[in-house]
């Protein structure tokens, strides 16, 4: 069998390894070190993003900005519902109530005009399981495959209801909107690097934010919570997630390389683009996530839309079953997280955007070590489907 195409493998260099020889040989193995140090500086520095904790994922930084955001059982948190379920989980794990709002079909994300009627309903007291006085403590954003929301609007009406906004960059290190870097518009931001994202550090994640305070907090709060004393004490609840001195050191070589990933990734996208642009000659008509006036996507995914009966019958998943015979991995768009078992039963505010999108949407092997005769293949596979 010929070797998988992956969907977007991890993408390592030299630098990376000499960071980490460096921890091994200063026998910084521990949970902290320099490297930590150094990489929470170099994404405030890149991102001039004021503050960043070093985390053990990006679903660690969500729980612990919901815990900053003082959210309790009972409250309610408002989250995008296309998006993946680390968006979603850390809600549970305070014991609020989540209520998932729609995308709009542009950038594919969060829905202002779906977003302020959930606040209103909810404010007034008048949505089927939210308890009549619940608080509304946060609304979750995410940018979905790094193209960003529509986020100066989302924050705006963060600001009119006073409800802090937590927008998930996970996926959009290194994306902007309105020249500003993606991650820095909420109160907090968090990212992933999880070893499919744009960068790696295997895995880990980051919490970022203006205010210097939160994020002092944020480190205290992820190394168990141990108070200032010679002995182990502890005052209130602690977490074990902090990123280890190791993998930070990966994250420090990875963030010298982002920028060329970012421009790797933007080139898979044209690539692809010309490529279908062609089909779309023959009467196909595939559609991708396309950037507004003002958003610059890192393009950490390459995504296309293949409506049946604007494709001759053709389905999304005909396109990725004939890839995966050819060992080339693909995956539908996230599905939405008020279609999941663990979710369905909470609120949703929408008109059906987000389940279209999954029923015809499909990620394509985007990463940024994909290789001229990696395109050839899978380029040979879909010329063989549009013959038959």
């Amino acid at each position: 069998m010929k070797d998988k195409i992956w969907l977007s493998s991890p993408h390592i260099g030299e630098a990376e390894k000499e960071f980490v020889t460096e921890a091994f040989e200063t026998n910084w193995i521990a949970p902290l070190g320099p490297h930590v140090n150094g990489f929470e500086k170099d994404l405030e520095t890149y991102n001039q993003v004021g503050f960043a904790a070093a985390l053990s994922s990006g679903t660690a930084a969500l729980h612990l900005a919901l815990i900053l955001c003082d959210v309790k059982p009972g409250d309610v948190v408002l989250c995008q519902s296309f998006t993946f379920c680390g968006s979603a989980n850390p809600i549970l794990y305070t014991g609020a109530t989540p209520v998932f709002i729609d995308s709009e079909p542009g950038s594919w994300n969060m829905d202002p005009v779906q977003l302020e009627n959930a606040i209103v309903k909810i404010n007034n007291g008048d949505l089927k399981g939210v308890a009549a006085n619940a608080r509304i403590r946060a609304i979750i954003p995410v940018n979905l495959y790094g193209m960003p929301a529509r986020l100066n609007e989302i924050i705006e009406i963060g600001n009119k209801y006073n409800i802090p906004v937590i927008e998930d960059a996970a996926e959009s290190l290194g994306s902007t909107y309105q020249g500003k870097k993606t991650g820095s518009f909420g109160d907090f931001g968090i990212y992933s690097f999880n070893g499919n994202k744009i960068i790696t550090t295997s895995g880990g994640g980051a919490l970022v934010s203006a205010d210097e305070a939160l994020i002092k907090k944020s480190r205290f709060l992820a190394t168990q919570a141990r108070d200032e004393a010679p002995h182990y004490q502890h005052s209130e609840v602690g977490y074990n997630y902090r990123l280890s001195n190791v993998l930070a050191g990966i994250g420090r070589g990875q963030m010298q390389v982002l920028d060329a990933r970012i421009a790797k990734r933007r080139e898979n996208f044209s690539r692809y683009k010309s490529y279908f642009n062609k089909w779309n000659d023959s009467g196909f008509n595939i559609q991708f996530q396309e950037e507004a006036e003002g958003s610059f996507s890192n393009r950490w995914l390459t995504c296309i839309l293949i409506e049946p009966k604007e494709n001759k019958g053709m389905t999304r998943d005909e396109v990725r079953l004939t890839l995966e015979k050819e060992n080339v991995e693909a995956r539908p768009l996230w599905k939405p997280m008020h279609m999941q078992p663990l979710f369905q039963a909470y609120p949703f505010f929408g008109s059906g955007v987000a389940e279209h999108l999954f029923d015809i949407g499909l990620c394509l092997p985007s990463g940024s070590n994909l290789s001229e005769d990696d395109f050839q293949r899978i380029f040979e596979v879909l010329d063989k489907l549009v013959e038959r």
